[in-house]
């Protein structure tokens, strides 16, 4: 599964709450990061919550190619209603992401932190 798509994915189907002109700081994210990686692959529930976020989003980007709108907006809400689910932490992390370059090393590396729930979901 291509984690930066699926973030990317998650972005766009969130509601951004996150202040405009605020820039993000990378080491904080990063940070956000390893605890939102630790607190998800320490509770098996909201483990398969995420990799139930990963399969929506998949579909999500399939219903987005087809310009399937009506199917992307249910999606949308399955997966925010999801996220609701893996807490605060979670929520606040997507919404940083959405203010960072996805090609920037920053960027890089947080996927790669994120990348380590990926073998919980069976992919």
């Amino acid at each position: 599964m291509n984690r930066l798509l699926i973030i990317a994915t998650l972005v766009i189907a969130t509601v951004p709450l996150y202040a405009h002109g605020q820039e993000p700081n990378a080491a904080t994210l990063k940070a956000e990061a390893q605890k939102v990686v630790s607190l998800i692959s320490g509770d098996k529930l909201k483990t398969q919550t995420y990799c139930e976020i990963g399969d929506l989003s998949e579909q999500l980007d399939q219903a987005e190619e087809d310009k399937d709108s009506q199917k992307v907006g249910g999606l949308s809400q399955k997966i925010g209603k999801l996220e609701e689910k893996l807490g605060t932490e979670y929520i606040a992390l997507v919404r940083g992401l959405k203010d960072i370059d996805p090609n920037s090393r920053d960027s890089q590396e947080i996927d790669s932190i994120i990348e380590k729930l990926d073998v919980f979901c069976g992919d």
